[in-house]
């Protein structure tokens, strides 16, 4: 029976650049299987905070801003969504003695930002946008941070005559030129105005609804 010999190669797992889909891939593979659930939840913290930042500075280098923020997860928005959520769930209730006025403005909350999200991711895709589904959504997600600091301080200095409307408007203003300026790098030039416009219309609901709330 003739010998048999060869070389037998091991395939390579995937790229880190292909695993955009599982959300917070990193460039360099970490194995986190035996890490303490403690320093993963804290590197968890370190990166959304991370992302925060290109929100908080819309202007900041816009190519990096798009690198760190097409590296997507999905714990930041959420945390965000829910932390609005409770915010405003919990000032409507202060003023209304009806029990089910907290649910229902959370839960409106909470399908408002996610399913507007999802229409905004859409409407980009369909203009020719060079955007993953859930790159968008984390985005938008993370771009709704102003507006969590300005219910937080109507919800402080409400008793302030005439101090929710601007408070409200600079976390519209903030949010909306935070996500623009991403969103507009995805479309073709000549489409622009199209994929903005859901975006505004997006923080202006948000906006609104901190305000009658």
């Amino acid at each position: 029976m003739a010998g048999l010999s060869g070389n037998i190669t091991l395939q390579q797992g995937p790229r880190s650049d292909q695993l955009g889909h599982m959300g917070g891939a990193q460039p360099e593979a970490e194995n986190t299987l035996e890490e303490p659930v403690s320093e993963t939840i804290l590197r968890d913290l370190k990166r959304i905070a991370f992302k925060l930042k290109y929100v908080l500075i819309p202007r900041s280098a816009e190519q990096e801003k798009a690198k760190q923020l097409r590296d997507w997860d999905l714990w930041g928005p959420l945390l965000l969504c829910l932390f609005l959520a409770l915010t405003l769930s919990i000032s409507s209730s202060s003023g209304n003695s009806e029990q089910d006025t907290a649910s229902l403005v959370f839960g409106i909350v909470f399908v408002v930002v996610w399913v507007g999200a999802a229409i905004v991711t859409i409407n980009a895709q369909l203009l020719g946008g060079n955007v993953s589904f859930f790159q968008s959504v984390c985005l938008l997600g993370y771009c709704i941070f102003p507006m969590n600091v300005a219910s937080l301080l109507v919800i402080i200095l409400g008793f302030v005559p005439y101090i929710k409307i601007p408070i409200v408007l600079a976390g519209f203003a903030w949010s909306t030129l935070s996500s623009i300026g991403f969103m507009t790098q995805l479309v073709p030039e000549s489409r622009k105005v199209l994929a903005e416009y859901p975006v505004i219309l997006f923080y202006l609901f948000l906006g609104w609804f901190i305000l009658v709330i």
